[in-house]
């Protein structure tokens, strides 16, 4: 019984994620004028992806932090009520820190998109 389920979630999550990374290329070769060659539409395709991993990678990165935060204060308050204030200081503090890396991820992902430097190496011509 476990199997059958497992197969078909391993089928599932397949067919997902191989739309997630072909949509980039359907949506890259629109952009490509008829009768060039595709180096194009794999830059923009992989740009697209590169972009996609980093903010997905810094959102859950920063979101693991603000958890991590508030669970550390949330149990810190139930020991001692007493330094509420000061704990909630810091640990909105820590979580401003850790929302900056969602905030640089999206940056990076933003320069992949649309300042790329290394777009003048890859399309030539």
């Amino acid at each position: 019984m476990l199997g059958k389920i497992g197969k078909k979630m391993v089928t599932l999550l397949t067919t997902i994620a191989a739309l997630i990374l072909a949509s980039p290329a359907a949506f890259a070769a629109e952009t490509i004028p008829a009768g060039e060659s595709y180096t194009k539409v794999l830059f923009a395709v992989g740009a697209m992806i590169a972009a996609g991993f980093a903010i997905g990678v810094g959102a859950v990165g920063a979101g693991l932090g603000i958890g991590t935060a508030a669970s550390g204060a949330c149990s810190a308050v139930g020991r001692n009520p007493g330094v509420q204030g000061k704990i909630m200081m810091t640990m909105l503090v820590g979580m401003a820190m850790a929302e900056s890396i969602a905030i640089y991820a999206l940056v990076v992902s933003l320069v992949l998109l649309y300042a790329n430097p290394y777009m003048k190496y890859f399309l030539v011509g």
